[in-house]
């Protein structure tokens, strides 16, 4: 009877997990998911280690989220394969190894063993139906996580010509200067508003997208989304022109998207910073960027302190995530933002502020590298 309860209990968690991971269109993390998430991650980062060069971490983690997708099915099938098992044998058939048997026929709806009683046999049908479900259910999820990375990837695409690459909120704005002129920026705003609403809806009712790469190893949804809040951020702070408030609102979709994903993996953050809160944004960055923006004849605001200020206000909100969640995805080197990735708490453990761990670079070695190669593609 205890073999028969625990296999019935094992089989209902183990459907609740999928029907949270598959169906349940919210943000309600399934334990049983984590795990296999984050026994996969430790797993792959076995290959994929910080100090190894990036090309070989992204070659690695390519295949991280479609295998750890295909290993929760298997667990899913094996779970219930091992419940069943239990439950044929409370029910008396036979021994451990001929309830296993029974199960499996069951589950595989292989037919070769079959139960004789009324009981067992309700019970065996009970579980190829929950087979055939969990096998719908995979069928349809693997492309519903497709077209969500294809639609995100679109935007990833397109500010590659806007932004460069690696994406850049400054080289964004002198972008549009030399091409558009900034007039027509607020099509970017409105575009990428969208992106981010689109964003924080599938990535946290489809938590693998997060983890699944861009189809380009210099490509990243965290690092492009990182370009537009900081340009949006730049324009609301430092550019002299009339009040932009498409932009301003770009920037809170953003920062919400952010959090959203963040808190769904458990990465600590605050809520309600205060505009004087540290951020990574050092304040000799801020003048370098903000000397190239005049350089261009951007127009700037005469007053860079109060220019300095605003902007460090309107980073804050989304500094401690943007960051994180580019430690986490392991994004590649970007300005401002994968560039100071710092080493948060891991996924599913709670932990102190973000913003209370000191910035620690994945690879020094890489970091100086990527640091010489920007300045020599600036001189």
């Amino acid at each position: 009877m205890l073999a028969g309860i625990t296999g019935a209990l094992v089989v209902v968690l183990t459907f609740g997990s999928a029907i949270r991971t598959v169906v349940l269109p919210r943000a309600i993390p399934s334990k049983l998911t984590r795990v296999v998430f984050l026994t996969m991650r430790r797993i792959f980062r076995l290959r994929a280690r910080p100090s190894s060069p990036y090309e070989v971490r992204d070659r690695v983690l390519a295949a991280y989220a479609p295998v750890s997708l295909i290993i929760l099915g298997f667990t899913w099938l094996t779970l219930t394969a091992l419940a069943y098992t239990l439950v044929f044998w409370s029910l008396g058939e036979g021994s451990l190894a001929q309830a296993f048997h029974t199960s499996g026929s069951s589950l595989l709806t292989l037919g070769f063993d079959r139960p004789e009683d009324l009981g067992a046999t309700v019970v065996a049908f009970s579980e190829a139906a929950l087979g055939l479900l969990f096998l719908a259910l995979i069928i349809t999820y693997l492309p519903s996580v497709y077209s969500v990375f294809s639609r995100r990837e679109e935007g990833v695409g397109l500010l590659e010509i806007r932004a460069g690459s690696p994406p850049s909120g400054v080289e964004m704005l002198q972008r549009y200067v030399r091409i558009r002129g900034l007039e027509e920026l607020h099509e970017i705003w409105e575009y990428w508003e969208r992106w981010f609403i689109s964003v924080g809806e599938t990535h946290t009712s489809f938590p693998a997208v997060v983890f699944f790469r861009s189809s380009l190893p210099e490509h990243s949804w965290v690092t492009a989304a990182g370009a537009v809040l900081d340009a949006a951020s730049l324009r609301a702070s430092t550019l002299d022109m009339e009040r932009e408030p498409r932009a301003e609102l770009c920037i809170r979709a953003g920062y919400i998207a952010l959090r959203r994903i963040a808190a769904f993996f458990r990465i600590p953050f605050d809520p309600d910073p205060s505009p004087t809160d540290p951020i990574s944004i050092s304040r000799i960055e801020f003048d370098e960027a903000y000397d190239a923006l005049a350089e261009r004849g951007i127009p700037v605001v005469a007053d860079r302190d109060q220019a300095w200020r605003d902007f460090a206000g309107w980073r804050v909100n989304y500094d401690t995530v943007l960051v994180s969640l580019a430690g986490l995805t392991m994004a590649p080197m970007a300005p401002w933002s994968s560039d100071r990735s710092i080493r948060t708490a891991r996924p599913g453990r709670r932990g102190r502020r973000a913003a209370d761990h000191p910035p620690i670079p994945e690879s020094e070695r890489e970091r100086r590298d990527w640091e010489r190669e920007q300045a020599a593609r600036r001189s």
